[in-house]
């Protein structure tokens, strides 16, 4: 697979997962208690540990091409 096509796929999944990830947090944000404690440290983490489940996805989309010949 050409890296270019790898990039637009980890694209398209980074774009989703991210959309995804947006309504969860805001739609768990809404069960929270009501203090701003709770809140800080939750959207504190959920603004922190988005990136965590891409490394793998970012790393394939930065793979080197397996050489020829």
């Amino acid at each position: 697979m050409s890296p270019r096509l790898r990039k637009f796929i980890g694209m398209i999944g980074i774009l989703g997962f991210c959309g995804a990830y947006v309504v969860a947090v805001a739609t768990i944000g809404d069960y929270l208690p009501d203090h701003w404690a709770a809140r800080l440290v939750y959207y504190g983490l959920a603004g922190t540990l988005w990136g965590v489940p891409l490394f793998p996805l970012i790393r394939w989309m930065n793979r080197e091409p397996p050489p020829k010949g």
